[in-house]
This record gives C-alpha cells, structure tokens and sequence, in this order.
C-alpha cells in the first residue's frame, strides 16, 4: 500500500488525456441527453399526437438493442453521412443512448404527478411558463437528477459503442484501459479507479441530499 501511484497517476499523459476527454465528453452529453430527455418526456405526458405510441416503443430500441449492433449502425450512419469520425460522432451516439435512459426515468416520477397542481396555480393566475417552472420542474427535479446521474455513468462506462464512433486519434478512458489490458495494465489505473469510485459517490450522495431537500 502506497500513495505513489496516484502521483505516478498525474505524470502519465495519455491517461489523464484520456481521463479529460472522457470527462469532458460525459459532462456534455449528459446536459445535452437531460435536457433533450425531461422535455421529451413532459411533452409526452402532458400531450397526445398522432404516432406517440410509435414513438414511445422507439424509446426503447437503444436499451434493448446489443451494443455492438448499434454501435456499427452508428458508424455505418456516420460514413453514410460523410462524417469523419471523433470527438463529435462520440457525441452524437453518447447522447443517442442516453436520452431514452432519461425520458424512461423521467416519466416514471411524472407518473406521480397530480394534475389539479397545475390547474391550481393556473387559477391563481400563473402563466404556462411559471406553472412549469415554478410547480412542474420542482416536483419531477429528482427524477431529471436522476437520469442525468444514469446519462453521465453510461457515458462515462461505455466501450462498445465508443470503439466504432472514437476514431484514432479520439481515445476516451474506458477505451484507453481496453487497450493497456494487451500490454498489462499499471497500478496507476487502480489509483484511477478509485478517484472514479470516491467521484461517483460522492454525486450519488450529493443527488440524494437534493433529493431529500425537494421532498422536504
């Protein structure tokens, strides 16, 4: 047992370039999969159109799919469109799996929601906007919470769906790990693991005292 390694950690570029890109992506395509998932799933809540139930089975083909089926259909798409592989293709399929996670957990805090709460504060005088900001948001805010928490770990996780859309010169963490396995992986990577294990909990309890904040 010796703290060396986390030192030997911050001297390793291609991990910690790695380890930044893949934060970087994670962070971006969470927001993004967020707040593209909550407003889908409040449009399909409140309001019916003609192919929603259409829409609401497609939800679940990226869940349901394998990875390594979408993954090449991601990438046979991306050639078919004459888009080069790299940072940007990582985004677009990060956020594509992304959001069907979020409108699933989204709509199931909704599931619980009261009506006569917006038909209440519509009574007393508030517009469509105030009524969604200030009653709606607040009330499903644990479940949007949620699904970015669920969206950062998928994106943060992911292997197959990366390797077909990274590209060679585009090297997220998981990937890069993937690859040191051939060669044999270093001490410094457990170091990585657990500044990722102390991270994660520390966003779980930091959701859950959110959580515990909208629900007193």
């Amino acid at each position: 047992f010796t703290p060396k390694w986390y030192a030997a950690l911050l001297e390793d570029t291609a991990i910690m370039n790695a380890f930044k890109l893949s934060m970087s992506l994670a962070l971006v395509s969470t927001l993004t999969s967020t707040v593209i998932g909550a407003l889908t799933a409040v449009g399909m809540y409140k309001y019916y159109f003609r192919g929603k139930s259409i829409l609401d089975g497609l939800l679940y083909v990226p869940i349901l799919i394998p990875e390594v089926v979408m993954g090449v259909s991601l990438l046979a798409l991306f050639s078919l469109l004459q888009i080069p592989v790299g940072f940007m293709t990582l985004l677009i399929s990060h956020v594509a799996f992304s959001i069907p996670f979020v409108v699933i957990v989204v709509r199931a805090r909704l599931d619980g929601f009261d009506p006569s709460l917006e038909e209440a504060a519509m009574d007393l005088g508030a517009n469509h906007w105030q009524t969604f900001t200030r009653i709606v948001l607040p009330i499903i805010m644990p479940g949007i919470l949620s699904g970015a928490l669920l969206a950062f770990t998928l994106s943060l996780d992911d292997v197959i769906i990366s390797f077909f859309v990274s590209g060679p010169t585009t090297m997220t963490l998981p990937l890069k790990i993937f690859s040191m396995v051939k060669f044999g992986v270093t001490p410094t990577v457990n170091a990585l693991s657990t500044l990722l294990l102390l991270l994660t909990l520390l966003m779980v309890l930091v959701t859950e005292y959110l959580n515990q904040r909208k629900t007193t």
